[in-house]
């Protein structure tokens, strides 16, 4: 009866195919089914179901037609303005984001070109996830190839791939095992396991009693762990209970590592070289060897979280090497496979990585040949290309030609411009949404930069901006810049 209620009350109406369509008619109220209105047929038509959208049958053979392809789906949902792509997200995507107001759809090198062909200098780079820049031949090519091969095996059979890759990464960092996850986040749960355990089965800490060290204005991800860890408040409020464990202590401030080391009870101390997501706050030098120092003196591990600073972002292949540590773990990630698939890397020595044992840590995509293909490339295009030494040369020219606009046009509005290769920022004074305001004025320039603690702009090109690019997208800062007064 439901199927062919519509047709009864506008026959006009066809019948769908009935399958999700029932689902919806069920769900309208009871006053529209009774009162047979114009207005019950009005909320008829615009029902659709994801097989009629899809080209499947309607009438109910096992044997549907052929899906519609991604590009015919888009069409059949009329998408032509970058609002039709705001109003689809706002219905049938999380809300969890709030994006700059550009729809991208395309990429190559510094470049990205929204859906109106607009052209824009990427200075967001996936926050830092694009280090070669979009789309690098190599590692596309990789990625085609290995994907032709074999993409997944899961760790319950060995690979061709995986071993290569952890080879690779050890010899290029210098370090003893690698184990392979996906995203930042999981890394940093990983090495967090893996600190817990080493502290019990190495140091004797008694078990269950275990703590981690890290800093105030910390960011390694939004699981759990990471948000009980965590001092911003829109990464942990209403998301307890926490996990236990952890101590939190003011960031570049050696007495107080000093003083939270003296608990014997703890197993590592877990710090970013930068803190990035907290503003681009850069610890004064010789920081980073001293509290390595201080951590091996105790015992105790030293992490380094170099997912969003490490690939030569800072100008060197991690930014803990600007201090000349060599910590006992290194995470690393985004730009670990340029950008592509998801890839993260733990890095750290056997008497470390051998606390796992079978079944004591996984991940089905883990580790997986495709993922380890793009990112043996990815990583080859870092060293081959110098990719570093380009970063610490285009960070400087970024800094001096900003540094010079203040002092020249006495822009009393910018508190502080700070950085380290091409992970730079620019504070300015003023209330919480300001930076937010300035990006908004730099995208109308054809420049995207993100916000970070509501005012500060982060400038994170892609490693492979030429001199000539660099000095382009200057000039369209400068523009911004000179017509900005707070």
């Amino acid at each position: 009866m439901i199927n062919s209620l519509a047709s009864r009350l506008h026959p006009s109406i066809p019948s769908p195919c009935g399958c999700s369509i029932q689902a919806q008619v069920r769900k309208l109220s009871r006053n529209h089914l009774l009162a047979g209105s114009s207005s019950f047929s009005c909320q008829y038509q615009q029902l659709s179901c994801v097989r009629c959208l899809s080209g499947a049958s309607s009438t109910g053979s096992s044997t549907p037609s052929r899906s519609k392809t991604f590009d015919e789906y888009r069409k059949a949902l009329g998408l032509r303005t970058q609002d039709d792509y705001f109003r689809i997200e706002r219905a049938n995507c999380a809300p969890n984001y709030v994006p700059t107001p550009v729809v991208i759809s395309r990429g190559e090198g510094v470049f990205v070109w929204d859906t109106d062909g607009k052209r824009y200098y990427d200075f967001v780079s996936g926050i830092s996830s694009l280090n070669q820049g979009h789309c690098h031949p190599r590692i596309v090519e990789a990625l085609e190839k290995q994907a032709k091969l074999l993409t997944l095996t899961c760790r319950v059979l060995h690979n061709n791939v995986m071993p290569i890759l952890c080879k690779f990464v050890n010899d290029l960092l210098g370090y003893e095992k690698t184990i392979l996850m996906n995203t930042g986040a999981e890394a940093g749960e990983t090495a967090l396991k893996a600190a817990r355990k080493w502290g019990y089965e190495v140091k004797g800490i008694p078990e269950n009693t275990a703590k981690i060290i890290l800093c105030r204005n910390n960011y390694w991800g939004r699981t759990i762990t990471a948000a009980s860890s965590s001092t911003t408040l829109e990464n942990y409020k209403n998301f307890g209970p926490y996990t236990p464990g952890f101590e939190l202590i003011a960031y570049d401030d050696l007495p107080a590592l000093e003083h939270a080391l003296e608990d014997q009870a703890v197993a590592a101390f877990f710090v970013e070289p930068i803190q990035g997501e907290g503003g681009v706050i850069i610890p004064r030098d010789g920081y980073l060897r001293k509290a390595a120092e201080l951590c091996r003196a105790k015992n105790v591990l030293f992490i380094i979280d170099e997912i969003q600073t490490g690939l030569g972002r800072t100008g060197r292949m991690l930014a803990s090497d600007w201090d000349g540590v060599r910590p006992d773990i290194v995470l690393l990630g985004k730009s670990f496979t340029g950008g592509t698939l998801p890839c993260s890397a733990v890095v750290t020595d056997r008497h470390v990585m051998d606390v796992f044992t079978p079944g004591t840590h996984g991940s089905t995509y883990g580790g997986n040949p495709l993922a380890c293909a793009v990112a043996y490339e990815a990583l080859s295009v870092i060293v081959d290309e110098n990719l570093a030494e380009n970063a610490r040369l285009q960070g400087e020219l970024l800094r001096g030609a900003l540094r010079k606009l203040k002092d020249e046009h006495k822009l009393s509005w910018i508190h502080d411009i700070r950085g380290r290769g091409l992970l730079n920022a620019v504070e300015v004074k003023g209330s919480c949404g300001v930076a937010t305001q300035l990006c908004m004025e730099l995208k109308n320039e054809g420049i995207l930069c993100r916000p970070t603690h509501g005012n500060v702009v982060r400038f994170l090109p892609p490693l492979c901006i030429t001199r000539e690019q660099m000095e382009e997208a200057i000039q369209g800062i400068a523009n911004v810049f000179l017509r900005k007064s707070f």
